[in-house]
């Protein structure tokens, strides 16, 4: 005897064969467009290293601009030198922080930014002839008030001098903490200096507030103290040699990585 279209077995199976149809399609469509996704984010990445590096302009072939000025470099920030265990284009530094084998734990006071585990290789971003950049982007993250604020900073030639900072991605309050994508805040940041004249590895780059008169000293976001200590902290992590101190050290020497890796090389020969 046929039962009802109202009856509980008919309503469970239209409503499984239902699931069943659209988890396919859903599923279907995702594996399709994961190449396109992947896509689109390696060309978000770069406009945002574009942008960062004051080379972004509307309606320009990002990839085209890219090879031409950018070029991508593993560091190994342990001993502030490139190295060719990674593929730049390739590389994941934060699947290398997570890897025991590529990352380290932070605790305490070593774990200013908040991010638990960092990555001992990172990607750098030179602008120019790489034997003597313009400029280097170094990818940067840390705690903001919300989550974990990611972005970029671009630094001239010279390890020391600021040339602007770009978040891409974060979660800061809107009008207040979310001002670090304010153009006219971040227009402060060019020509301030990470480091003293005494060559010291310690950043002394910071936000400060009531208005910022030193050459290390940024305007903090009014209204938002805590993201604003969350873009010091950030700052004085990744700048020290927890991040990419001893690599921005070299270029403040006014020794190029090729020339100080030629140097070691010299040296061990010699010893031997």
């Amino acid at each position: 005897m046929a039962q009802g279209n109202n009856s509980i077995k008919k309503i469970l199976i239209v409503a499984f064969a239902l699931c069943i149809v659209c988890s396919v399609i859903v599923s279907t469509a995702a594996v399709a467009l994961r190449p396109l996704q992947q896509v689109n984010q390696e060309l978000d990445r770069k406009s945002n290293i574009l942008n960062v590096a004051q080379l972004y302009e509307p309606g320009i072939d990002i990839e085209e601009i890219f090879q031409d000025e950018i070029t991508a470099r593993v560091v190994d920030m342990r001993t502030g030198e490139y190295t060719d265990k990674f593929d730049p284009d390739t590389f994941n530094h934060f699947e290398a922080a997570r890897d025991p084998a590529t990352g380290r734990t932070l605790s305490g006071d070593r774990d200013i930014a908040g991010l638990s585990r960092v990555e001992n290789y990172a990607t750098v971003y030179l602008v120019g002839n790489p034997n003597n950049p313009d400029q280097i982007v170094l990818p940067i993250r840390g705690q903001g008030l919300w989550g974990l604020m990611r972005g970029f900073l671009s630094i001239e030639g010279d390890g020391n001098t600021l040339i602007s900072i770009a978040y891409y991605d974060h979660s800061e309050t809107p009008g207040l903490g979310a001002e670090v994508n304010n153009p006219r805040w971040q227009a402060q940041w060019e020509g301030k200096k990470i480091y003293d004249e005494k060559g010291e590895l310690s950043p002394e780059i910071h936000l400060t507030k009531g208005g910022a008169d030193g050459e290390h000293e940024i305007d903090a976001l009014s209204g938002a103290t805590l993201t604003s200590n969350g873009v010091t902290n950030m700052l004085q992590f990744w700048l020290s040699p927890e991040g990419f101190g001893e690599y921005l050290a070299t270029f403040r020497s006014g020794i190029s990585q090729e020339e100080a890796q030629e140097t070691d090389v010299e040296l061990e020969s010699e010893g031997a």
